[in-house]
């Protein structure tokens, strides 16, 4: 042990190291000790010079690393030249100009929000020319609207004439599937909705818009008919969309399921099909599924399809507009059989000529026809057709059943249970040709390939619509007389008649359609008369334009036309009289309906067709407001739009400031946001928790008459309020009496309906608000008491105050509801300058209101009818769920022919918001609803009753719904919490008296 290796405390330091320099030298030495002596013979050769080169620039590179460098002459990062090359422009971003939650350099945006022909124009079995020549000949065309309840198959009915004359071969092989949902599997991706284009239906799996398409079919002789079909929606909540689609049709084309049967929807499409006075067709579908699902046997699918005929009679003879001719039968040729997953459809007719070509039968089609429904029954064994099943013992069969149910069961049985070796003998028998690839495919789809081998093309359907549909020119003197408000004895309205192509150009625009990218919109409409091209000047009127009145009316250039087949737009250089046409450049001053004159049409032959009609209302409004206030331009923009797009959206802006959208249910509500969000507005938008609409009206007449001064005094109105008898309020909107008629004509319509004396139906002055609101105004002044050559003067002006009072009510700015006001003396000032309109108009209003609070005013709230489909164990937890909402059960019943419960409801709209979900939640998914606005009802209790208490955070109930509602109302539109009469009555002994009458 060595004693140097510790120090002088002990302590362990080892031994001496050699310092790092020294062991350098040592090792650079040994190096030098380790090169041999023998070296090459160029190493002796180098010159000196080149080793005082490298001397040099190592000591430079040494002084170039050691060197101080100023932080300005510092470089980091290549320039932007060195990088990208001369002649490369390179902006420099400076910093904390734009936010983090941008991309530097953003992606290109791709606004494409519905499903377009890629690849042009598709191919057809027509050529596109022949289908715009066969559109120049009226009586060769066919306008139909197909429609039908949610999932009663209308789209895939479409599908199958899209796929008989398109090209289209995901259809072919896709699996058939009763109802398409977002599940499918990813052949069938692109197989279904060939009119379901926008984005938001292919996520739902369900038509939110009715689209048109134009195409070329044959009927069973070969003869080729131009059809021009609309496909509607089927939710509830889109009927307007039904209402529109009808506008422009000749027929309707119904869809019923063979199970289900009349469906809520079905009734009000076949009203409104009445009311627009059309030819109605029947397509019975989803026929398979009585014998897939419900396995029904020949005889009793027969009765179950008979049952759905009869049905549909019933709701068509149950309205009052109906004709015997409108009769629907399957002898008569206008009911079709189909199954529209499974790729066929069929009329007795066509099935008849089927029989007649296979065995060459020495009878006329039509006559075999005649024979296969009803009471007929055919005995295979003596050949024959009876009347009566008795003489042919049991041995006689129904007819449709030996005919057509059986051959179509004994295919299913088939297909389904053999293999290929005993299945293609068979299948080649009756003219079903299969390659070798079809027989190893799913059973459904080898269903579908087998069974539209087999029935071909839809001839029958064309046949159907050709027979029993009009052609424009045959029923354009119908929809002019109906439609047209014109004089019937102008050129104009003879030119309709005729449907000429020659006459002045009339178009009626019923729907607006958003291009792909929703920068522009396109008119669609009917041409009444005249033939239109691109580049032709017209002039657009509007829903409100009157003879005189040019306010509403705008010149327009038509910048193109098409023909528009929802997937593709065919252009074409001109249409006439009688075809349906998109055009572009005329929508800037159209909002929801419109007229299209030609230049050459003179001021006094202007007039406009009828706007539609809707039996719904949109009575569920939300408040809306962008999520940054910069942004209020974009969504007001945005909201324009969403009025062209959508028939019944109405918006509005309150006194508060606020936004509001009415619409007619949740879902409608919810494609309106969708599409103001993500295609029109493109912003973020605050929703407010929806609400709904309510109405005014009286319970009884007035206390007292009471008056209402004009402001400079000299003026003085005395008028009470009265309720109207049931049933004028909904005569008046649905327009069954106008006063555009002659006074003696209304007074005789309401002397034969409602008893009234002849004078007091030709005293009306005014319907509010508008021209068909559910309230009036009469005059009821004797010429004794009042000065009748001034109260005329003054005549508009009372009216105007009336409008304005029957718009916004006392109670909560709400309109009013089926409330006749009685003018009973007026007293006006002899000179005219004192009796103006800015002395009458608010006169008129004030005393409007006071009658209206001195007659026990009421709140009225709107009520949805709700039909529910539910399987027999789920009805306890239905009405468990309908009793919490204040809703009620008026009609509780089996569906004949199927497993489930049909049960018909009333549930207040204020209730209905989540509804669907828990009546989903309740019954495990099993149950099914569709509601809809149904009428109006008073809400229970007195809104002005200031003893009624309401306790915070508490729902009301019972008497205190009124004063909850109106409070919550008037809180929401920023008005105060009290509603008095003293602010519409002046004078202190009338004030007086009234409140004399309120504390008794």
């Amino acid at each position: 042990m060595d004693a140097s290796d510790y120090d002088e405390f002990g302590n362990y330091i080892g031994p001496e190291l050699a310092s790092s320099s020294d062991e350098q030298e040592e090792e650079e030495e040994s190096n030098y000790d380790a090169v041999p002596e023998e070296v090459d013979e160029e190493s002796d050769r180098e010159d000196s010079g080149g080793y005082s080169e490298l001397t040099a620039m190592a000591r430079r590179m040494d002084i170039a690393h050691t060197q101080v460098v100023l932080h300005e002459d510092k470089k980091y990062y290549p320039d932007a030249d060195e990088v990208f090359g001369p002649g490369v422009e390179a902006l420099v971003q400076e910093e904390d100009t734009q936010p983090l939650t941008e991309p530097i350099i953003a992606p290109i945006k791709v606004r494409k929000f519905q499903v377009d022909q890629e690849d042009g124009l598709p191919e057809t079995t027509y050529t596109k020319e022949f289908l715009v020549d066969l559109l120049t000949y009226p009586s060769m065309v066919r306008n139909l609207a197909v429609a039908g309840h949610l999932h009663h198959g209308k789209t895939a009915l479409v599908d199958l004439l899209v796929a008989s004359t398109h090209l289209w071969p995901e259809w072919d092989r896709a699996v058939p599937m009763a109802t398409p949902t977002t599940k499918m599997p990813k052949p069938n991706e692109n197989a279904f909705g060939y009119t379901d284009v926008h984005q938001l239906e292919r996520q739902r799996g369900v038509s939110l818009n009715a689209m048109p398409i134009s195409l070329v079919a044959q009927d069973t002789k070969g003869k080729s008919y131009a059809l021009n079909i609309m496909d509607t929606p089927g939710h509830v909540n889109f009927f307007d969309q039904v209402v529109a689609s009808l506008r422009l049709a000749d027929g309707l084309v119904l869809v019923v399921d063979a199970v289900e049967g009349v469906m809520a929807n079905t009734e009000r499409i076949i009203q409104a099909a009445v009311r627009e006075r059309l030819s109605i067709t029947l397509v019975v579908n989803k026929v398979d599924r009585l014998v897939l699902e419900l396995k029904l046997p020949p005889a009793d699918a027969y009765y179950k399809l008979k049952l759905t005929i009869e049905e549909v009679n019933a709701v068509i003879a149950a309205c009052p507009m109906a004709t015997p001719s409108m009769c629907l039968s399957p002898e008569l040729g206008n009911v079709c059989f189909a199954s529209a997953s499974f790729g066929w459809c069929f009329s007795l007719l066509s099935f008849a000529k089927r029989y007649v070509d296979e065995w060459d039968m020495p009878i006329a089609p039509k006559e075999l026809a005649k024979r296969l429904w009803g009471d007929v029954y055919y005995h295979a064994e003596r050949r024959t057709f009876m009347r009566k099943r008795a003489e042919g013992g049991k041995e006689a069969k129904r007819s449709f059943v030996h005919f057509v149910l059986e051959p179509v069961y004994k295919l299913f049985a088939l297909v389904t249970s053999e293999d290929e070796p005993r299945l293609r003998p068979a299948l080649e028998a009756l003219g079903v040709h299969l390659r070798q690839s079809d027989y190893v495919m799913d059973v459904r789809s080898l269903l579908r390939r087998v069974l539209s081998q087999f029935f071909g093309p839809p001839t029958g359907f064309v046949d159907m619509c050709s027979v029993h549909v009009k052609s424009p020119l045959d029923s354009a003197a119908l929809k002019t007389e109906h439609l047209f408000t014109g004089s019937m004895d102008s050129k104009v309205a003879r030119a309709m008649r005729e449907c000429s192509a020659d006459g002045p150009l009339v178009i009626s625009v019923a729907k607006q359609y958003a291009s792909s990218d929703a920068s522009q919109f396109f008119a669609l409409g009917r041409i009444f008369s005249g033939t239109v091209s691109a580049n032709q000047t017209v002039r657009v009127l509007g829903e409100s334009y009157t003879t005189g009145d040019d306010e509403d009316m705008a010149l327009a250039t038509v910048s193109g036309s098409w023909l528009y087949c929802s997937r593709y737009k065919i252009p074409v250089s001109g249409l006439c009289a009688g075809s349906w046409v998109l055009l572009g450049g005329v929508d800037s001053s159209i909002s929801k309906t419109a007229t299209i004159f030609d230049t050459t049409v003179s001021d006094e032959e202007l007039a406009i067709i009828r706007p539609l009609q809707f039996s719904a209302e949109s009575v569920v409004k939300i408040a809306v407001e962008p999520v940054v206030p910069t942004e209020l331009p974009k969504m007001l923009s945005g909201l324009r739009k969403i009025g062209k797009t959508y028939p019944l959206a109405q918006t509005r802006v309150e006194e508060s400031g606020e936004h509001v959208i009415l619409g007619t249910g949740e879902l409608y509500l919810d494609c309106i946001m969708h599409d103001l969000r993500s295609m029109y507005a493109e912003i973020e938008i605050k929703v407010a928790d929806p609400v709904v609409s309510f109405r005014e009206t009286v319970a009884e007449t007035s206390a007292l008459k009471v008056f209402g001064d004009s402001p400079n005094g000299k003026n003085r109105l005395t008028m009470i309020s009265e309720p109207m008898e049931k049933g004028i309020a909904e005569d008046i909107e649905s327009g069954k009496v106008l006063l555009s008629w002659p006074a003696r004509q209304v007074g005789q319509f309401f002397e034969s309906s409602y008893g009234w004396d002849i004078l007091a139906g030709r005293s009306i002055w005014a319907f509010g608000p508008g021209d068909c609101g559910p309230n009036m105004l009469s005059d009821d002044t004797l010429p004794g008491e009042t000065n009748k050559t001034r109260l005329r003067a003054v005549r508009d002006a009372v009216k105007q105050g009336f409008q304005w009072a029957a718009r916004e009510g006392p109670l909560c700015d709400e309109p009013m509801r089926n409330t006749r006001f009685r003018i009973l003396t007026a007293e006006l000032a002899e000179s005219a300058i004192h009796r103006g309109g800015g002395q009458i108009i608010p006169a008129a209003r004030r005393v409007c209101y006071s009658s209206f609070l001195t007659a026990e005013p009421r709140l009225m709230e709107p009520v949805n009818f709700v039909e529910i489909q539910a399987p027999a164990a789920c009805v306890s937890a239905v009405y468990t769920v309908l009793g919490r909402r204040r809703g009620h059960v008026t009609h509780d019943a089996p569906k004949p022919g199927s497993p489930m419960y049909m049960i018909k409801a009333l549930i207040p709209t204020i209730d209905s918001s989540g509804f669907e979900t828990d009546l989903r939640t309740f019954t495990q998914g099993q149950a099914f609803c569709q509601q809809y606005f149904d009428h109006w009802q008073v809400v229970p209790g007195d809104p002005l009753d200031k003893g009624t208490v309401l306790r915070a955070l508490e729902p009301s109930s019972g008497q205190q719904l009124a004063r909850d509602f109106m409070l919550k109302t008037r809180r929401r539109k920023g008005l105060s919490d009290d509603v008095s009469i003293d602010k519409f009555i002046d004078d202190p002994e009338l004030l007086d008296i009234v409140k004399s009458f309120e504390a008794n």
